[in-house]
């Protein structure tokens, strides 16, 4: 078997996250439904089993993607040029394969991630866009920029994030670096773009929701040092809803 190494692009609006689930359509199951198709047979490749894949991480639902990485085991003859056609032929048109190579057997597109981007979006201009409804959060109120960016210098580092993450019986280490956080304002949009070595379950999310408290000054940036120096969840902003962040990219 060859190690295939994908990065694909995905409107998650409609799916419940990347992780397959019994029951629910996610991004995952669609692409394991297909590549197991492809190599039961069809198009010159040779299989029988169950192809499984692996993702660099596991988005929520509601998230979006534009640079996910995934990877998986495969016996076929089809090129990787015709693996990503036949990808592309078959997903639903909200899922797309931008590149298919093959990678080597040991790349496991989880374990040998080095870091991921991801960007969160908002608008907060007075008339709201509806072509790409589906990828921002509207905001009621314009939060101040400058304390958000004072507390976004507090966030930055290597910090116990377990405040910050929607499992609180999480068992493994919550310890993170998030060393670039921008906050930048555009044609009445707010982007927020984070860049860190790893991220926990709605840990982007959370910290938006943050900021945005600090801008609309309910939060105050003591509080938030507060926050990664407590193990109380309440203590950080709300979440943040899910149509707002993309995955950008992976890094290895």
């Amino acid at each position: 078997m060859k190690n295939y190494k994908f990065i694909l692009e995905y409107d998650g609006t409609r799916y419940y996250g990347w992780q397959r689930q019994p029951g629910q359509s996610t991004i995952q199951g669609k692409l394991e439904e297909v590549l197991t198709r492809m190599c039961d047979g069809e198009d010159g490749c040779q299989g029988g089993s169950q192809v499984e894949v692996t993702g660099a991480g596991r988005t929520d639902a509601g998230v979006h993607a534009r640079g996910m990485v995934a990877n998986a085991h495969m016996d076929t003859a089809l090129s990787p040029e015709e693996i990503r056609d036949y990808l592309n032929r078959y997903l639903p048109d909200d899922i797309a394969v931008t590149e298919v190579r093959e990678a080597s057997p040991r790349f496991h597109a989880r374990y040998n991630c080095t870091g991921k981007t991801y960007c969160y979006t908002c608008y907060e201009g007075d008339v709201k866009p509806v072509f790409d409804r589906r990828y921002y959060t509207r905001l009621e109120e314009r939060p101040e920029l400058e304390p958000m960016l004072e507390a976004a210098e507090v966030l930055k580092g290597e910090h116990d994030f377990r405040n910050f993450c929607v499992n609180p019986r999480m068992k493994k280490s919550t310890v993170r670096l998030v060393d670039r956080i921008e906050i930048t304002r555009e044609g009445g949009y707010l982007h927020f773009t984070f860049h860190g070595t790893g991220f926990l379950q709605n840990m982007v999310r959370i910290m938006v929701g943050t900021l945005l408290e600090v801008g609309y000054g309910r939060m105050s940036v003591a509080q938030v040092r507060e926050c990664l120096q407590t193990q109380e969840r309440r203590k950080a902003g709300p979440t943040a809803p899910a149509m707002g962040l993309c995955l950008v990219g992976v890094e290895y």
